[in-house]
């Protein structure tokens, strides 16, 4: 297991590039990332939403799991609390940033309970994504926190099958590849990684999507013709540029 001394923190992209991926969303950011930028496919599978409503956006604090073997992780759960590393992945969080868990799909530990959901709403985190389980769900359910799980479970982090392995290192996180600092962006769609490197192109191809489907949305509403707004055709050009022009866009 790492030594807590080696935990490195994270370098974190801009606030405002977070919230602009954040309006944008993920079904949008998805299928910009594979049609634009050569991402196929960006989603985190597994995790879903513990709350509707909530969107995150924020760089990834990251927690490594690994199968259980009792020589080299015994503890109970409150036995020598600084050597269990679920813990240390949330002491450099700042606010804004995202945890995201590699819990191997373990559906028998939970990573997190309410005490240390509630430390890291405290220090202004902006959600986790855990393919696996937490407990105390009624609880998170509460806090101001986004939280992304397979599902709940009664047991503690390490009671089962995982123990926590290392912090802020490369996981796979429901089939998804996610770097410390990576952009993770989560809403009632599910989750999607951003690498931070394609983040501000991406804005700009996804701004440029969100803008027209919006012109598109309002003349399907009307009873405009599907062939002609969605997607944007040739023929329909003009008239989106004259109804952007008309709100000084």
């Amino acid at each position: 297991m790492q030594d807590p001394a080696d935990i490195k923190d994270i370098v974190r992209p801009p606030r405002a590039l977070c919230e602009a991926l954040a309006k944008i969303g993920t079904a949008t950011l998805s299928s910009e990332l594979a049609q634009k930028l050569g991402i196929r496919d960006a989603q985190i599978r597994g995790p879903r939403p513990l709350k509707k409503g909530h969107t995150a956006a924020g760089p990834a604090l990251t927690l490594q799991c690994m199968p259980k073997r009792e020589d080299l992780y015994g503890a109970a759960e409150y036995e020598d609390p600084e050597k269990q590393l679920h813990r240390h992945v949330m002491y450099p969080a700042q606010e804004g940033d995202m945890i995201v868990v590699d819990a191997r799909g373990d559906m028998g530990s939970g990573i997190f309970g309410e005490m240390m959901l509630t430390f890291f709403a405290g220090r202004g985190g902006a959600g986790v994504v855990i393919d696996g389980c937490i407990r105390d769900s009624s609880e998170a359910e509460k806090l101001d926190l986004g939280i992304w799980v397979k599902g709940v479970t009664p047991n503690y982090h390490a009671q089962t099958n995982i123990i926590p392995f290392a912090v802020n290192v490369p996981v796979a996180c429901g089939g998804c590849l996610v770097m410390p600092g990576d952009i993770i962006v989560a809403d009632d769609d599910g989750v999607v990684l951003v690498p931070v490197a394609l983040a501000e192109q991406l804005v700009e191809h996804a701004g440029s999507h969100v803008e027209w489907e919006e012109f598109a949305r309002i003349r399907l509403s009307e009873g405009g013709d599907l062939r002609r707004y969605y997607p944007l055709s040739p023929e329909a050009e003009a008239e989106y540029q004259a109804w952007k022009a008309a709100r000084g866009r």
